[in-house]
Order: C-alpha cells, then sequence, then structure tokens
C-alpha cells in the first residue's frame, strides 16, 4: 500500500468514526437523559484507549449509561460490585482442582468477570487498596496473571470504575497508583429540571427502548489505531507537556501551584492529554487537534493528578480550580 493510499483511507476512516460518534450519541439518548459531556468524556476515553473514572452520587445512571454504551458497541460487558471482603481473586478468576478423563487430578484456571471488553468496576473504593490493585495489571497491560500463567484479555478492554464523592465511612482512597492509570476522571452531575423530568416521565412507562449496536470489536480497534496515526503539531505538544509540568510544585510553577499542590501530575498526563485531544479532534472529523482540543480535556486528565496540600483545604481550592487557574497561566503558542 502506498502511503498516498494510506492517508486515503486514514481520511475516510475519519469520516467513519465521526459518523459513528453521531449514531452512538444517538443510539444512547433512546435511555440516557442529558449527560452530554458525560458521554463525550467516555467515547474520547474509549477510542484514545484508556479508562474512566466516573465521580457522581448514586441514582444519575451511571450503571444504565455503561451497560447500554456495551450494548451500542456490541462489546462484551461485566460488572463487579466493589465491597469490603471482595478478594483479587473475585476480579481476575482463580485456580480449581479437577479431574481429567484419565482421572488425574489437574489445575484449571476459572476466568473472573475482569475478562470481559468494558468492565464496570462499582463504588471501587469500598474494597481496599490489595483488591483495587488486581485491576493494575489488567488496566496498563491488558492482561492477567495468576497461578504462574499470564492470560490475555480480549480487545479492546475499557474499565469504568464508579466512585461516591460524599459517603466516606467504609470508603479506601485510590492509590495513586491506581488513579493514574485512568485516563479521565469525569464528573456526573444532576440532570436540569427539563431533563429530570424527561427522565421520570420515560421511565415510569411501558417504553423499552431497543437500542442497536453501532460498532463491533474489530472496528473500534481499527479506530483506536487511527488515532495513534493522527498527525500533531509540535506547538499542541508542547502546550500540552508546559500545562502539566506546570501542575508541579517545584521549577518554574506558578505561586499558587507552590501554595496549594503538594504533587503534581507526571508524564502520562502530558501523554493523555495529546491522546484526548487528538480523539476529540477525529470524533468531531478534523484530522489534527488544536490547543483547544486540549484545553477541552484538561480537566478531567488533570483532576485526580493533582494531589492539594492544607493550605488549598483550609481555603476551600479543588483541584479544578487550579487547573482552571493554570489555563489562564500557561500561553497558548500560535502554529
Amino acid at each position: 500500500m502506498t502511503q498516498q493510499t494510506a492517508a486515503h483511507d486514514d481520511l475516510q476512516a475519519v469520516a467513519r468514526l465521526r459518523d459513528a460518534n453521531e449514531r452512538i450519541r444517538g443510539e444512547l439518548g433512546k435511555v440516557i437523559v442529558g449527560q452530554g459531556d458525560v458521554v463525550e468524556g467516555l467515547l474520547t476515553a474509549l477510542f484514545a484507549n484508556g479508562h474512566v473514572l466516573l465521580v457522581g452520587v448514586p441514582g444519575l445512571a451511571k450503571t444504565l449509561l455503561i451497560r447500554s454504551l456495551a450494548r451500542v458497541l456490541d462489546l462484551s460487558f461485566s460488572r463487579i460490585q466493589f465491597t469490603p471482603d471482595l478478594m483479587p481473586s473475585d476480579i481476575t478468576g482463580t485456580e480449581v482442582i479437577e479431574e481429567d478423563k484419565a482421572g488425574h487430578r489437574v489445575f484449571k484456571f476459572i476466568r473472573g468477570p475482569v475478562f470481559a471488553n468494558i468492565v464496570l468496576a462499582d463504588e471501587i473504593n469500598r474494597t481496599p487498596p490489595k483488591t483495587q490493585a488486581a485491576l493494575l495489571q489488567a488496566m496498563q497491560e491488558k492482561e492477567v496473571t495468576a497461578g504462574g500463567q499470564t492470560h490475555d484479555l480480549a480487545l479492546p478492554f475499557f474499565v469504568l470504575a464508579t466512585q461516591n464523592p460524599i459517603e466516606l465511612e467504609g470508603t479506601y482512597p485510590l492509590p495513586e497508583a491506581q488513579l493514574d492509570r485512568f485516563m479521565f476522571n469525569v464528573p456526573v452531575g444532576y440532570p436540569s429540571q427539563a431533563e429530570e423530568e424527561r427522565i421520570v416521565a420515560t421511565t415510569t412507562g411501558a417504553a423499552d427502548p431497543q437500542l442497536k449496536p453501532q460498532l463491533d470489536a474489530a472496528a473500534i480497534g481499527d479506530l483506536q489505531g487511527l488515532v495513534r496515526r493522527v498527525p500533531v503539531a509540535e506547538h499542541v505538544v508542547r502546550y500540552a507537556v508546559k500545562l502539566a509540568r506546570a501542575t508541579r510544585p517545584e521549577g518554574d510553577a506558578p505561586d499558587f501551584v507552590k501554595n496549594w499542590v503538594t504533587w503534581g501530575a507526571g508524564p502520562r498526563a502530558s501523554q493523555y492529554l495529546v491522546l484526548g485531544a487528538k480523539t476529540r479532534a477525529v470524533l468531531a472529523g478534523r484530522f489534527a487537534p488544536g490547543i483547544d482540543d486540549v484545553r477541552a480535556v484538561a480537566s478531567m486528565v488533570l483532576r485526580h493528578r493533582v494531589v492539594t496540600n492544607f493550605n488549598a483545604e483550609a481555603e476551600g481550592v479543588k483541584a479544578d480550580r487550579i487547573v482552571a487557574d493554570l489555563m489562564k497561566h500557561v500561553p497558548a503558542e500560535v502554529a
């Protein structure tokens, strides 16, 4: 295949992804009222091959949204309810002894619920860090090791974890290493009054909307590869790196970061800023991202990677405000 032919195929793939994005959002709109920013964040992370932490109070249709997304994408789905007594083997699977046809006892690996394309880790902060860590290898390497054997996960592999931001009793803070595996932290807010009226009207009747699959695993894998091939201008990469580095209180960080931040975002944040910007551009039918695309995903990428200190807590300063102030502070270069 010539370079010109490959470029032409990529341009057609961008158009297909834009159309697929519109169809997916249309199907989800049959059962999900509002939450446009949440849906956009989920789809951006999916096609960037990342994972998402959804933060919101119960009753905001997070589980319904994720289950519906799996149906629209024709992907296998599993839900893990995280509880204090959950063990790592309850997630990854376990080995059992059984007899083969010859009467010999052999070990057999029984796969756990992590072996699905879309995994919902519900209330992930209700289980101890040891069990939370069972997801680390799966999220990063897309594989699970048990009994000395490594088992590959089916691709695409997409972890969506939910967390209740209000109730703290009986919960365990997510370790920084676990948080850093999530590409986005997406807040799920309350619907508007008009949206809530539509929700009540549609969910208290007899209607049962049927969702039609719009993509499959193979197509999603191809589109994830397309995102990697999208070119990025040097000034866009430079802006993303400067934005991530500005969260770190040492060096040339602004004074408000030094006053409010203990630890800033690592290099993975810079990577996710660029990947998120690329994916957002392609989903909109554009062939290269701009600085506005980086800024659009910055809060989702950085809010869970900025560790605030006592000064920030005393002044009521949250990570979102720090990220917003940084985007005002870090200049956007022109090409």
